[in-house]
């Protein structure tokens, strides 16, 4: 049993279960606090990024779900959407987003690759017109990562395992940050975004999360 069915298995059936278990060590995920980016992720650097507010740190989680073209998901399309080379004509919903202006800080895909857009310490544009429990603009103060994925589909298992490891790394590595704060882009920006939608096993997640932090070695 992989550690992602094992938590599962446990937060669906009352609880996290502590005992011995095989456990694939965080490789890929190493961070440097001092320039923000991922050693071994895949780098994408793109330019829909700036300067936090001064003083500002990041102390908020969001997840989103992006798919592109909806419901399709492998190609290039969401690097080039973050890059500004997402070409209008390449497909019909393309015409209406090609001229956004957007990033996340990460992506995580289908097969658990994690593509890095942006330094964490800097602000990615990526919940628009927002708010968390009455403070705006939470790009200010909060880390975006994409899952690739729709509302209404399952996530994979293994997006799970590396978006909780991700979460875990960050939370060491920056004071800021707490797993008590996730959240997903539909509560930031409720009735005008639904992502990461009705398929996203939050349960599961913190879960993994919990385990991270709890019980992996640093």
């Amino acid at each position: 049993m992989t550690h992602v069915a094992a938590v599962r298995t446990a937060v669906h059936h009352g609880g996290m279960q502590r005992r011995p278990m095989q456990y694939p060590q965080p490789g890929g995920l190493e961070l440097d606090a001092r320039d923000g980016w991922l050693r071994h992720a895949r780098r994408v650097e793109s330019p829909n990024c700036d300067d936090r507010p001064p003083g500002v740190q990041p102390t908020l989680f969001v997840v989103h779900g992006i798919s592109l073209p909806p419901g399709e998901f492998g190609g290039p399309w969401i690097d080039a959407l973050f890059t500004n080379q997402l070409p209008a004509d390449a497909h019909p919903y393309f015409a209406g987003i090609a001229a956004l202006r957007v990033s996340a800080h990460a992506l995580i895909r289908r097969d658990g690759e994690v593509v890095q857009y942006v330094p964490f310490q800097r602000r990615a544009w990526h919940a628009g017109q927002s708010q968390w429990q009455g403070r705006e603009r939470c790009n200010d103060y909060s880390i975006g990562i994409e899952l690739e994925g729709t509302d209404a589909s399952a996530y994979e298992s293994v997006q799970y395992g590396t978006l909780a490891r991700l979460i875990a790394r960050l939370c060491r590595v920056y004071p800021s940050l707490s797993p008590d704060r996730l959240v997903g882009h539909s509560d930031v920006a409720p009735g005008r975004k639904s992502d990461p939608g009705i398929a996203f096993d939050w349960p599961l997640l913190r879960g993994l999360v919990r385990f991270e932090l709890e019980v992996t070695p640093r």
